[in-house]
């Protein structure tokens, strides 16, 4: 698509020197007084120009919006259609819309609840029971300390610009993002050059520091979106919502920007109630909440938000996983690093090959990515529009040995909803550290080990006579050092009887003497081995997950008499927010009576069903329940048996009314396939749902 779009451009600007040379020549035939035939000849060239001009810059238009050549609707129309029917039939709503409502809130209604909680009661069977994880629910207000200690505090901010004038605040990446996507969107004109730059400004806007984006809203001389003043220079702002606890105010605390860290302070607990054994996940499904800076896109950016993440621990010197093998033959679209830093789209990769390649770091994060692309599929996600992309080097957490993102794409273009992150031991041992609890797990040998143990001993008083306040920030800094520093400060002190040694807590040199430090290795016999754990980390937005299914599963058709065009979501039965509709054909008592019975029996087959008994026609019926997704129809035309109609199809079967309730439940548990009990039962004489 790309080199598509890059080659129209450049058509296009020939195109247009083309049209400008020609009306030149037209200008110099009129100004010389040129024979009139010879002027027409020179005009219908123009025209004939302006009217290839004209093709060109409508094919080009289709490529940069979305829409392909028949007429399909762009991006923005079909993400209305979506959004107007969501919000009519109550899946979402802003929230305090009497108010006129807050940005990035909203409120579920009820098939939106009932979907949201198909998808976590999947994800808890896909995830906590065949994983065997043990399952937490920790508090979203969290003490200062925790958050200080995990990095959020001094890293958890976005950049923002004011509005010189009135203060309005506005997200800085945005404002380049929606400058860059504008002028490729809407302004055909500009050479294939400058579009290849503002696709690669696109491309590393997450790399830019505050004054990259900067200089790049002042070169591109972006003002304030609704006044068009100036801004100021982009500065960060802490996207945690700040609480105190207690009502002395003394007690600082934030409302959680993510579920991890509950997970990670309790993890000795954890540790011991599994017995001591590595490795094990645990999991957390619950509330996070981000102030964020402007959200928009609906559910995709907003300011309170379902996480369910996972933290499996695992040894970092064993990463390998017993069920990889399970997971290790599917095949689907991933986008390494490599092929992103030279402009490769993303391809089908086999897992098994990326992991024994090295493209992904190790077997655990492979089989996470594996169950994670299962989840996702089975949710309903297209697998064509799904893709797994690996952090480029920049992107990465410092502390990461690898990171992968599932990707879906929707009308917003390829949306992050699944990270899966080898974090290594950075979590626990953060932790540790400020807490002084060592968050650590032992294998025990079966026999003792002889190992050679680097001691480092630094002699305090004397470090208290040289840097008298500061040695104990110089004691805590000598003992960190690693084994490589150790031996090279010892090779020095005994060559040099000093050595220049820089304290970061200090930020500064000291000087170290022979007499300040002892080090040295010694034998010991160890019976067990003392480590951190690394954790992999599968972190789950449930509302983007939910959104992304919203627009995959939506799709239009005509109605039967072909005057307009009906909604339908083909949610799977799993997700489906009703799973079926019961109605009598006729207002009839004895069908109403009937249709009464069978929803009994699906209320105490778990099946979550409505009972419809109006008097509206039966399409209209269809059509209503075909816009909330629901799968199953069963309509009682008879006292015998009765018409089950599958939504996608609109194939229909006929059913014994005591059997309706058990093919309603094999099909929607996943025991039986549609095609099964197609196959299996007499079709409806007109096969057609809405004759």
């Amino acid at each position: 698509m790309a080199a598509a779009e890059d080659s129209l451009r450049k058509a296009l600007a020939e195109k247009q020197s083309a049209v400008e040379a020609q009306g030149n020549a037209v200008r110099a035939l009129k100004a010389a007084k040129a024979a009139k035939s010879e002027i027409d000849a020179a005009i219908e060239a123009l025209n004939s120009l302006k009217l290839e001009k004209s093709t060109i810059e409508k094919q080009l238009q289709a490529a940069v919006s979305g829409a392909d050549g028949d007429g399909a609707l762009s991006r923005e129309a079909f993400r209305q259609a979506v959004v107007n029917t969501l919000e009519r039939r109550l899946f979402y709503i802003p929230s305090f819309k009497i108010y006129r409502g807050v940005a990035g809130l909203y409120d579920y209604g009820p098939p939106g609840c009932a979907v949201k909680s198909n998808v976590l009661g999947f994800w808890r069977q896909h995830f906590v029971l065949e994983e065997n994880m043990l399952e937490v629910d920790c508090p979203c207000v969290t003490p200062e300390v925790v958050l200080k200690a995990s990095g959020h505090v001094d890293k958890f901010t976005d950049l923002m610009v004011k509005d010189e004038k009135t203060g309005t605040c506005y997200r800085a990446d945005h404002l380049l993002k929606d400058f860059c996507n504008e002028k490729l969107q809407k302004d055909l004109s500009i050479s294939a050059d400058k579009a290849a730059e503002l696709k690669h400004v696109l491309a590393t806007l997450d790399d830019l520091s505050a004054e990259e984006l900067g200089a790049k809203i002042k070169e591109y001389g972006i003002t304030a979106p609704d006044t068009k003043n100036p801004l100021s220079d982009p500065y960060p702002f802490n996207l945690m919502f700040q609480t105190s606890i207690g009502p002395s105010g003394l007690s600082p605390g934030y409302m959680r920007p993510e579920t991890a860290q509950g997970i990670f302070v309790n993890f000795k607990d954890l540790y011991y109630y599994n017995g001591n054994k590595l490795p094990f996940a645990a999991a957390q499904i619950g509330q996070a909440f981000r102030n964020e800076i402007s959200p928009r896109q609906g559910l995709l950016r907003v300011r309170e938000f379902t996480l369910a993440e996972i933290e499996h621990f695992v040894d970092p010197e064993d990463k390998s996983h017993p069920k990889y093998s399970e997971v290790a033959n599917l095949e689907f679209l991933m986008f390494p690093r490599d092929e992103q830093m030279s402009g490769q789209s993303a391809k089908r990769i086999c897992l098994g090959d990326a992991v024994s390649k090295g493209i992904v770091n190790n077997e655990t994060l492979g089989y996470f990515i594996g169950r994670v692309y299962l989840f996702l599929t089975r949710l309903g996600i297209d697998k064509e529009r799904l893709r797994f992309r690996q952090h480029l080097a920049n992107e990465m957490a410092h502390y990461a040995a690898d990171c992968w993102d599932a990707e879906v794409e929707c009308s917003y273009g390829w949306i992050e909803c699944v990270g899966i992150a080898d974090r290594s031991a950075y979590d626990l041992r953060a932790h540790s550290d400020k807490s002084g609890v060592p968050l650590v797990a032992a294998e025990k040998f079966s026999e003792p080990r002889e190992v050679e143990k680097l001691v480092i001993a630094p002699v305090k008083k004397e470090l208290g006579l040289a840097f008298k306040g500061n040695q104990k920030n110089v004691v805590e800094a000598l003992e960190a050092m690693n084994e490589k520093e150790a031996l090279e400060m010892k090779a020095a002190l005994e060559s040099k009887g000093e050595v220049e040694f820089f304290v970061c807590t200090l930020d500064k040199n000291v000087v170290i003497k022979k007499n300040m430090v002892s080090i040295s290795k010694e034998k010991k016999k160890e019976h067990q081995r003392v480590f951190t754990p690394s954790v992999i980390e599968p972190s789950f937005g449930i509302g983007r997950i939910i959104y992304c299914l919203f627009e995959h599963s939506f799709y239009t058709r005509p109605s039967k008499a072909g005057d307009e065009q009906l909604n339908v979501f083909r949610f799977p039965p799993l997700v489906a927010p009703i799973k079926c509709t019961v109605f009598p054909l006729v207002q009839n008592q004895q069908y109403e009576d009937i249709a009464k019975d069978i929803s009994k029996s699906l209320t105490a087959a778990g099946i979550s069903h409505k009972i419809d008994i109006t008097g509206t026609s039966i399409g209209k019926r269809y059509a209503r329940t075909d816009e909330l997704g629901v799968p199953f129809a069963i309509t009682v035309d008879s006292t015998k048996d009765v018409t089950i109609r599958e939504r996608d199809s609109k194939l229909q079967i006929r059913v014994d009314v005591k059997e309706a309730a058990s093919v309603i439940k094999s099909v929607t548990d996943g025991r039986r396939t549609w095609e099964d009990v197609w196959a299996n039962f007499p079709h409806h004489a007109s096969g057609s749902s809405d004759d």
